[in-house]
């Protein structure tokens, strides 16, 4: 066996095996319907008018005169790590405009943060901690697992999926977290339609589309919900086609991670 098939036989070998792990320990919401939501992340949350609208969206098509009591705030910095943020400040009650401790707070790092050892322990360090003073405060984490990167990024690799994944679950057990299988529900769009874009021209980035499977993605965990037959569609930039397709994307992603 050369050296080029044996260097693929590893690769794949290796996504396998990663992926098998990645087996959440956290099955179902911790919180009921939870009303008071933080987002804590970077860029992969503020494209597109902010995954947390887009999310608050979905529940108020799902049942308005409940989502309206809802509080949802977003904390983002460009290009953050998770130790970028401050989080006693975010959480403190009243702070940043919520008067009540926040029930859930869902939050990610940097989308390279799984391919080295170095940023993987700090994520997981971070999220330790930060897990603990959430905890403090009587409320819930939730890891949001970010895709993995496509081509032209120089980060794209065949394997980056698996190690993003096995990341946020390894971390998301430790610290009894429920983790948004986002991520996979990008590569599973992708394998059933390689035309789509979900990536803007830079392999990093969200496009619309890709930020609405990401929300539906978290709203279908978060709140134990299916997305499909959603009305919302971005006020109509989302088609009719790829609305249907994104929205059972996403519940068939959450029913397979889960086991649901």
């Amino acid at each position: 066996m050369n050296l080029k098939k044996l260097s693929l036989l590893l690769t794949l070998l290796f996504t396998a095996v990663a992926a098998a792990a990645a087996t959440p320990a956290v099955k179902q919401p911790q919180v009921d319907t939870p009303k008071r939501v933080l987002f804590v992340g970077n860029s992969y949350l503020y494209y597109n008018n902010s995954m947390h609208n887009h999310v608050r969206m979905f529940a108020m098509a799902a049942d308005a005169a409940a989502a309206k009591t809802f509080e949802y705030k977003s904390a983002t910095i460009g290009g953050a790590t998770l130790d970028h943020h401050n989080m006693d400040h975010l959480t403190t009650p009243g702070r940043i405009g919520v008067k009540e401790a926040f029930e859930l707070v869902i939050m990610h790092g940097n989308s390279t943060d799984g391919l080295a050892d170095a940023r993987r322990a700090a994520f997981r360090a971070t999220a330790v901690e930060y897990s603990k003073l959430i905890q403090s405060r009587g409320g819930k984490v939730a890891l949001y697992m970010t895709p993995a990167h496509t081509k032209p990024s120089r980060a794209a690799a065949p394997d980056m999926m698996a190690k993003t994944a096995d990341m946020y679950v390894s971390v998301g057990n430790e610290i009894n977290a429920l983790v948004i299988p986002s991520g996979l529900a990008f590569e599973e769009a992708y394998r059933r339609r390689p035309d789509i874009k979900l990536h803007i021209h830079d392999g990093s980035h969200p496009t619309l589309i890709g930020t609405y499977l990401a929300a539906c993605t978290i709203y279908a965990t978060v709140y134990n919900k299916p997305c499909s037959g959603s009305s919302y569609d971005s006020y109509g930039q989302v088609s009719k086609e790829d609305a249907a397709f994104l929205q059972q994307v996403a519940d068939d992603t959450v029913r397979k991670f889960f086991g649901r």
